[in-house]
Order: structure tokens, then C-alpha cells, then sequence
């Protein structure tokens, strides 16, 4: 199950602090296994090439064609980039509405875990406060109908 640790836990909190209920998200890995490497008792996942990412691809587009959502929404840079490309970067367009022929409206923003590892207390705060900017832009645009004219 994807977002279930530390990183699911402040996803959990600020789906709730950008007023979108859990409950009606559909939340999936693009890429259905993790290279990775054991850090103690840890096991620490690496990023996937791009050559994974494809490979995982069919099963992406399968789940999208079964649930069908309104919006989509991409934590961090290989969920972007397996649907953006890989000259994505969520740095400089994070937020913002990609379109991509024959998807519904998409939205990357930074990873929850990218944001537990930020190396200051300042940098969390500033990343969580992107992250959540971001999450209202789309609880937003769900609220408002306004996904189409974006």
C-alpha cells in the first residue's frame, strides 16, 4: 500500500489541512516496485530509471482508465515525470495545470518524503507550506468545477 509510514501520515495531514477528503483519493504508485538499499533496518528506496518507469506504465494507464478521476495529482518528480516527461521539474512548475492529450488535467507537487528529508527545520516548513499551496489549488479547482478552463 503506497503512503502508509511517515510520509503517509503528513500526506494524511495536509489532505485534511487543504480540505480534501482521504476517503474519495485514489492514491497508486507509478512505479509498481522499489530498487533499494537497507540504511540499519531501513530499507531506503532508490529512484527508479526511466526505463522502470516505462515498464510500469501499462499498469498506470490501466488504472487510470479504470478510475477515471477528475484530476490527477503528482507527488514528487518520477510520478511527474512518467506522465510530464523527463524534462519535468517540479522545482519550477509545481502547482501549476499540465495538460497532456487524452488525460484529465495534472498537477504535480513536491513528495511527501521529500519533505521529511529536507535538511532544516526552515526548508520542511517551507516545503510543507508549497505542498499544501498546492493541495488547495486542486481541492480548489475540484470545488469550483473549474478543472476544464485551467
Amino acid at each position: 500500500r503506497p503512503f502508509v509510514g511517515p510520509a503517509g501520515k503528513l500526506l494524511d495531514k495536509c489532505l485534511h489541512e487543504a480540505s480534501i477528503d482521504r476517503k474519495k483519493v485514489y492514491v497508486t504508485n507509478t512505479v509498481k516496485h522499489f530498487r533499494w538499499e537497507p540504511r540499519g533496518k531501513l530499507r531506503i528506496h532508490k529512484k527508479p530509471s526511466m526505463k522502470e518507469i516505462h515498464a510500469c506504465r501499462p499498469w498506470l494507464d490501466a488504472e487510470l482508465e479504470a478510475v477515471r478521476p477528475e484530476i490527477i495529482v503528482c507527488l514528487g518528480a518520477v510520478a511527474a515525470q512518467s506522465l510530464l516527461g523527463s524534462a519535468f521539474k517540479i522545482t519550477q512548475t509545481h502547482g501549476e495545470v499540465q495538460e497532456v492529450k487524452g488525460m484529465p488535467p495534472i498537477i504535480a507537487t513536491l513528495h511527501p518524503s521529500a519533505i521529511l528529508r529536507a535538511r532544516t527545520d526552515e526548508d520542511r516548513e517551507r516545503d510543507t507550506k508549497i505542498f499544501l499551496d498546492d493541495l488547495r489549488r486542486v481541492a480548489d479547482l475540484l470545488k469550483n468545477n473549474s478543472i476544464a478552463s485551467n
